[in-house]
């Protein structure tokens, strides 16, 4: 597998972009608030940082405004439509779009649309980049043949190793053309010196934990879906409640922050069981937050309790960046991002005794806190920073489009 090696290049970074001239049309289903419309906003301001021009093509969505901001171009189109006849269509749209455009390189970041942008790449003989976002199961050959689209550009990227190695186990597909670009967290944003007390103040009253002065907070960031692991985490906090109540533990507090994104059926579950194990006083289900540094900033501690792997897991480095320690699942891209009990916890996945014990740890021990928060800020600054991934994608970029490296 050639591994892309990353690294937060700090002064370097601005100065290595400069230069970059060329026209690169993303195309992502829509802009809402996961890991592929994030990299696609933030690979969108580094391309126009850079001297190129970022054209988007999607349904649209919430970071519309966002991409705009920062120089990108939004071209509406229903690439998020997912049968036969869309995609045929969408591969018309998009090769006129690239010879209107005078587009330079098309990068697609989900498979339906990746297939309409394989058929227009041809087409215009513009090369394709093509990235996994996901470790996307390959169950059966249909499902298989379909997932395969976001293999066939001159160059595949995969969100983690994770990632980079299931695509290697299920498709043949040449190690050169493979390459491990990590996600990263914008470090302009997630910095702990840039958020006041007021802000933190603000966020955890919107929690309704003005009456939790001295409790250890633990941070659940997620959408509001079982595999995330809201309920297991729910259980952990029932079974250290006997200790906090005979003051064995500190008095600690579980924010899930997260929105339902249309199903409400799991959040009644979710609501339905703190009452069951009678932990309203400790528990919070607060909705979406619309500012996430300041959310890190309100806890002491992070959980991660997915249930199942995540490819890559930017929870980890988001709280990693702002110096939070973080508990999580020891299964998929948690397994790269936290070294376990040097800049996190990790445990055996869906234990809920061995969150509950991690957890007890954190939140009986403040200078443990410290001490991983800190190793997690400087791994992250390291090898997890946005800037990073976004110089190692525009390499990719020049390495197709034959522009020397320097």
């Amino acid at each position: 597998m050639n591994r892309v090696m990353i690294s937060d290049q700090a002064g370097k970074h601005e100065k290595r972009l400069i230069g970059f001239s060329h026209t690169i049309l993303q195309v992502v289903p829509r802009l809402g608030a996961g890991g592929a419309e994030r990299t696609t906003l933030e690979m969108a301001g580094a391309i126009v940082e850079a001297g190129g021009r970022a054209l988007i093509a999607t349904a649209g969505g919430r970071l519309t405004s966002d991409i705009e901001r920062v120089g990108g171009e939004i071209l509406p189109m229903p690439v998020d439509r997912k049968d036969p006849w869309s995609i045929w269509r969408n591969a018309g749209r998009l090769a006129a779009l690239v010879e209107a455009k005078q587009v330079d390189l098309i990068h697609a970041r989900s498979r339906a649309p990746a297939w309409s942008c394989v058929i227009a790449a041809r087409r215009t003989s513009k090369p394709l980049v093509t990235t996994f976002h996901g470790a996307h199961a390959a169950n059966g050959p249909m499902k298989k043949w379909y997932n395969s689209s976001l293999t066939r550009g001159q160059a595949v990227i995969a969100n983690s190793r994770f990632t980079g190695d299931r695509i290697a186990s299920d498709y043949e597909i040449e190690p050169s053309r493979l390459k491990i670009i990590p996600r990263g967290a914008d470090l302009r944003i997630f910095d702990l010196g840039g958020i006041n007390a007021e802000r933190i103040n603000h966020t955890r009253a919107a929690w309704g934990l003005g009456d939790a002065a001295g409790a250890v907070i633990f941070l659940l960031p997620a959408r509001l879906t079982p595999w995330k692991g809201q309920s297991l985490a729910i259980d952990a906090a029932a079974t250290l409640k006997p200790q906090v109540n005979a003051g064995k533990a500190p008095p600690l507090r579980l924010v899930l922050c997260g929105g339902a994104q249309g199903d409400h059926s799991f959040e009644a579950a979710l609501r339905a069981q703190i009452d069951q194990r009678g932990v309203r006083d400790m528990v919070q289900l607060v909705g979406e937050s619309a500012d996430m540094p300041a959310a890190y900033a309100a806890a002491d501690a992070v959980a991660a309790p997915s249930l199942r792997p995540e490819p890559f897991g930017r929870t980890a480095v988001e709280a990693g960046a702002m110096g939070k320690p973080v508990i999580a699942a020891a299964h998929g891209g948690f397994c790269e991002t936290i070294v376990d009990g040097e800049t996190g916890l990790l445990f055996a996945p869906g234990d809920r005794d061995a969150l509950a014990g991690a957890m007890l740890d954190l939140a009986s021990d403040e200078d443990l806190r410290h001490r991983l928060g800190e190793a997690g800020r400087a791994r992250v600054r390291a090898v997890y920073s946005a800037a990073a991934m976004c110089d190692a994608t525009l390499r990719v970029y020049r390495e197709l489009l034959g522009r020397e490296v320097r």
